[in-house]
C-alpha cells in the first residue's frame, strides 16, 4: 500500500508540473507552419480537407473562438486532449495489472518525451493518441468480456481517430492483426457488438472517403503516393537511431523487451498489448527505409510506444534497482531537453545563435518579425492593398499574426509538396498573379528561404512571369538571414520589360565558420537580373567595413545561372581586402549589401566567422 500510494503522489505531481510547464512553453512558442495551416482550415469548417480529416482544424476553431487569435488558445483544446493519454494508461495497465504498476506506466506517459510534449502545438497527433490508447483500453476489456461499454469505446476511439489522421489506418491494421492472432480476440470478432462498433469507426472515415472522391484521390495521392519515394534508402538506420534517442536508450530498450516477453504471456492482455505496440513500432521502423525523409516522421511510432507502456512496470520490476533508477532519471532528463528544445525555440536570441545549424528552427522562426513588416508597409500603401504571399506557409503564417484568413496565394512547388496545393484552389486563395489583380495595389510577400538556392533564380522569375519586372524590395533578413522574406510593393500598373530580380551573390573565401586574421581578403560574385549592381559593400554584424572592388571577371556565374539576363557578364566578381580593426576576437556575421542600378539595397545573409585574437 506504501508503495502504491507513492506512485500514485509521485504520478500527480508529475502530471501538475508536466501540464504547467507546457502551458506556459505552449503560451510562448512561436507558430508552426502546419499548425497555422490547421488554423486557416478551421476559419472555413468542412467535414475534411486535403491533408487531413476534420477535427484537428474544428479544434483549432474552437480554441480561438473561446480563448482568441492568440497561440495558447489555438494549442488549448489539444493540451486537455493530450492530459488524457496519461490518464488513458493509468486506466489500462491499473485493471490489467494492478495500481502500483498502472500509476508508475502513468509516470512514464508522462515523462516519454514524444507523449510528454504532446499538446504543446495544434497538431493531430494528440487525437490520434487519445484515439489509440481507446482502443486499446476498449480492446483490453472485450478480451476479458464482450459487454456494450466495450464496444461503445471502441466505437468512440475509432470515429476519432478516423477523423485525426490517415496514419491512424495503421493503427486499425495492426489492431486487427493483433486481435486475429489470439484465440480470445477471434471470439471478440465474432460478437455482432464489435462490428457495430466497427462499422461505426469505419463510416467516421465517409468525409474523407467523399473529400476525396470528389477531389480525383488528391488527399489520399498525397499521403500514399506523392509525398514517399518508394524506394529504398539507408536512412531508415537513421530513423531507428533516432527514435532510441528520442524514446531515450534504457527506456526503448525496457519497452523492446516488454514487448517480446508480452507476445509470450499466457495472459491475453498482455499478448495483445505487445502485439499491437510492437507491431505498430516496427511497422513504422520498416516504413522509414523506404518512406519521406523530407517531413518530419520521428513521431509516427508514437501509439505504439503508447500501447507497449502498461507493460513496462513490470519488466522495470525485475531489473536491478540502479538500473530501475537510471531508467527513470534518464527518461526525466529526456522530457526536460525536448522540452527545452521549445523553450530555446520560442527566444529570439538563441535562434539567431544557431542560425548557422542544421537544426535551425525555420519553421517557428520570423513570423512576428514579417508580421511587423508588413503592417509597416500597408501603413505608407494606399487603402485596401491586397496582400499575397508566394507560399502556403508565409500565407497561413501572416493570416494569423494579421487575423486575414483570406490571404491568397502564388502557386508555388512548395504547396504542392506538402498538400496544400488541392485545398487553396478549392477556396479560391490561389492565385494566378497580375493577371487577377488588375489595377489594384497589392503587397506581394515572398518567403525566399522555401526555396534551395539552386533554385531561387528560376523561382525570381516565376515571380516576374505572375506579376511583370519586381520593383525593388524591402529585405527582411530574420536571424542573420536565415530566414529571409522580400516584400515588394506592386502599385497597380503592371510594367513591360525584361525580368527585373531580387540580387544573388556568393562569398567563395572566407567560407561559413572559417577563422579569419584581423585583415583577410574577400571574394566571390553578385548579380542583379535585368538591371545589374552598381556596387557591393562587406558588412560585419550589420556595420559597413569596406567597399569591395566589383565587376572583375566571373564567367563560372554565368554559366551556372544559364537564365540570367544581368547585362553585366560576365564581369559579376568582387573581391576585397577587410580590415577589421579593433573588432573583438570570437564569432561574428560576414555579409554583403547589394546596391542596384535601379536604386535597391539588398542586405544578403550573413555567415559566421570567428574572429582570431590579435597577435
Amino acid at each position: 500500500m506504501r508503495e502504491e500510494s507513492v506512485a500514485q503522489r509521485t504520478f500527480w505531481a508529475l502530471f501538475v508540473v508536466v501540464l504547467l510547464v507546457k502551458l506556459l512553453v505552449a503560451a510562448r512558442l512561436p507558430l508552426f507552419v502546419d499548425e497555422a495551416f490547421y488554423w486557416l482550415e478551421g476559419q472555413r469548417l468542412a467535414a475534411a480537407y486535403s491533408d487531413l480529416p476534420g477535427l484537428t482544424a474544428w479544434m483549432t476553431r474552437l480554441g480561438v473562438t473561446l480563448g482568441g487569435d492568440n497561440p495558447l488558445a489555438l494549442r488549448l483544446p489539444f493540451l486537455v486532449l493530450a492530459a488524457l493519454v496519461p490518464l488513458m494508461v493509468v486506466r489500462i495497465a491499473s485493471r490489467e495489472f494492478g495500481e502500483l504498476r498502472g500509476w508508475q506506466a502513468g509516470s512514464f506517459a508522462l515523462l516519454l518525451p514524444l507523449a510528454g510534449t504532446l499538446g504543446l502545438m495544434a497538431l493531430p497527433d494528440a487525437a490520434m493518441a487519445l484515439a489509440t490508447l481507446l482502443c486499446v483500453d476498449a480492446g483490453a476489456r472485450l478480451l476479458r468480456r464482450v459487454t456494450a461499454g466495450a464496444a461503445l469505446e471502441l466505437a468512440l476511439g475509432l470515429a476519432i481517430g478516423a477523423l485525426s489522421h490517415y496514419r491512424f489506418i495503421a493503427v486499425i491494421g495492426v489492431g486487427l492483426v493483433a486481435l486475429l492472432l489470439l484465440p480470445d480476440g477471434r471470439r471478440v470478432l465474432r460478437d455482432v457488438r464489435v462490428w457495430t462498433a466497427i462499422a461505426f469507426g469505419a463510416a467516421a472515415w465517409t468525409p474523407l472517403v467523399v473529400w476525396n472522391l470528389d477531389n480525383a484521390d488528391a488527399g489520399l495521392r498525397f499521403q500514399l503516393v506523392e509525398r514517399h519515394p518508394w524506394a529504398f534508402h539507408v536512412e531508415g538506420l537513421w530513423f531507428i537511431a533516432i527514435q532510441a534517442l528520442l524514446v531515450t536508450p534504457l527506456l526503448f530498450a525496457a519497452l523492446a523487451l516488454a514487448a517480446w516477453r508480452g507476445q509470450r504471456s499466457t495472459l491475453p492482455a498482455s499478448r495483445y498489448l505487445a502485439l499491437l505496440g510492437g507491431l505498430v513500432v516496427l511497422g513504422f521502423f520498416a516504413l522509414g527505409f523506404f518512406a519521406d525523409t523530407e517531413r518530419v516522421s520521428f513521431h509516427w511510432p508514437l501509439p505504439g510506444y503508447l500501447a507497449l507502456l502498461p507493460l513496462l512496470p513490470l519488466v522495470l520490476s525485475q531489473w536491478p534497482r540502479w538500473l530501475r533508477s537510471l531508467t527513470w532519471g534518464a527518461t526525466a532528463v529526456g522530457l526536460v531537453l525536448t522540452l527545452g528544445y521549445y523553450v530555446a525555440v520560442s527566444i529570439p536570441e538563441v535562434r539567431a545563435r544557431t542560425a548557422a545549424e542544421k537544426w535551425y528552427p525555420s519553421n517557428f522562426a520570423g513570423w512576428d518579425s514579417l508580421a511587423d513588416a508588413v503592417r509597416d508597409e500597408l501603413g505608407d500603401m494606399p487603402p485596401g492593398t491586397q496582400v499575397v504571399a508566394d507560399n502556403f506557409k508565409v500565407g497561413a503564417e501572416l493570416g494569423f499574426a494579421l487575423g486575414d484568413a483570406s490571404i491568397p496565394v502564388l502557386d508555388h512547388p512548395l504547396n504542392h509538396r506538402h498538400g496544400r496545393a488541392p485545398q487553396l484552389r478549392l477556396w479560391g486563395l490561389q492565385t494566378k498573379g497580375r493577371e487577377e489583380w488588375a489595377d489594384a495595389p497589392v503587397l506581394l510577400v515572398a518567403g525566399v528561404s522555401e526555396v534551395q538556392y539552386k533554385n531561387l533564380l528560376e523561382h525570381y522569375h516565376a515571380l516576374c512571369d505572375a506579376v511583370g519586372p519586381l520593383p525593388p524590395p524591402r529585405v527582411l533578413n530574420v536571424d542573420h538571414g536565415r530566414q529571409r522574406f522580400l516584400l515588394f510593393r506592386l502599385d497597380g500598373h503592371a510594367s513591360e520589360g525584361p525580368c527585373v530580380a531580387p540580387a544573388m551573390a556568393w562569398l567563395d573565401s572566407p567560407a561559413s565558420g572559417a577563422t579569419v586574421g584581423r585583415e583577410f581578403t574577400l571574394e566571390g560574385w553578385a548579380f542583379k537580373d535585368g538591371v545589374g549592381l552598381a556596387r557591393v559593400e562587406a558588412l560585419l554584424d550589420g556595420r559597413v567595413v569596406g567597399d569591395l572592388e566589383y565587376g572583375l571577371e566571373s564567367p563560372g556565374a554565368a554559366a551556372f545561372w544559364r537564365i540570367s539576363n544581368d547585362p553585366q557578364h560576365p564581369r559579376v566578381g568582387l573581391r576585397g581586402t577587410i580590415d577589421l580593426g579593433d573588432v573583438e576576437p570570437g564569432r561574428h556575421w560576414l555579409g554583403l549589401r547589394l546596391h542596384g542600378n535601379d536604386g535597391s539595397v539588398e542586405d544578403w545573409p550573413e555567415v559566421p566567422i570567428d574572429v582570431a585574437p590579435a597577435r
